[in-house]
């Protein structure tokens, strides 16, 4: 399990992210004209007003001496009538080892359900799919899936494009078409101490965790004539490390269908992996 729980949490690491208060710049939004900062504020208030979106992530990180750390993948999420995320990662490498088949997890009706190659060697099951009552994931193997999931059940778009209103350089840099839809390209700073304060108090030290080699984060925000967010990037390099985020929004506030898969595909987690493998 704990070979499995490091590729979780780097895939888990593509679901945080941005940008600006105080800067230079302005941009065009409908007639108006808004301050850099100002517009990026738009962009975090207008967020929190979505309640469904799709995302396509895109993470590369080095550091530490080992291989590189890489996810590619996508994210279905719905905040209504009850939070579910469905989080595909295709591409999983982590220390420069590719993980199997990548992996995929759904949250739904507050029960986890993962469906990974790898998983499933360490499991007493031949079903694709494991499940596992949010409220059961807090002792052995178990903790490690609860990690990822409490960092991707917490993630929204709302909570990631408010970081960035703590930039204090941020300015508008041009214009530029994103799938399709004309945006404003706006880019900056926030310094992750400051950022993690705006963010919700139990969510502070998974954030501060998350950037931990990191003092300030490069951010580059694409927000379309609504200020809704089309794009994000997030880049940072500090002692040895390195880290590139990229995630494409699209579908705001359009039906998504998130459900959990078939009963007869699905097994429950043993509280005791097969065979123990020495903890590995």
């Amino acid at each position: 399990m704990r070979r499995l729980a490091p590729a979780l949490a780097v895939g888990a690491a593509a679901l945080v992210a941005v940008a600006g208060c105080g800067a230079q710049g302005t941009a065009s939004l409908g007639n108006i004209k808004l301050a850099a900062a100002d517009a990026v504020q738009q962009s975090a208030q207008k967020a929190e007003t979505v309640t469904s979106y799709s995302a396509d992530l895109v993470l590369d990180a080095t550091g530490g001496g080992k291989g590189e750390n890489r996810v590619r993948g996508s994210v279905l999420y719905r905040s209504q009538p009850q939070l579910a995320t469905d989080i595909n990662l295709d591409t999983i490498t982590f220390d420069g080892r590719d993980v199997p088949g990548g992996a995929r997890a759904i949250l739904s009706d507050d029960t986890v359900y993962v469906k990974s190659d790898l998983l499933n060697r360490f499991v007493s099951t031949d079903k694709p799919w494991v499940k596992v009552p949010l409220s059961e994931l807090d002792a052995g193997g178990q903790a490690e899936i609860r990690k990822f999931m409490d960092q991707a059940r917490q993630f929204d778009l709302a909570g990631t494009v408010k970081l960035l209103t703590a930039s204090k350089d941020v300015k508008a840099v041009g214009t530029e078409t994103v799938g399709g839809v004309e945006t404003t390209h706006y880019s900056g700073t926030f310094p992750v101490a400051e950022a993690a304060q705006l963010a919700d108090p139990a969510e502070r030290e998974k954030l501060q965790e998350h950037f931990a080699d990191a003092k300030n984060v490069k951010f580059d925000l694409w927000a379309d004539g609504q200020s809704l967010p089309r794009k994000v990037t997030l880049s940072g390099a500090e002692q040895g490390t390195a880290f590139n985020l990229t995630a494409n929004f699209k579908g705001f506030n359009e039906p998504v269908e998130i459900t959990a898969p078939p009963a007869e595909q699905v097994s429950e987690l043993p509280e005791q992996p097969r065979g123990n493998h020495g903890g590995n």
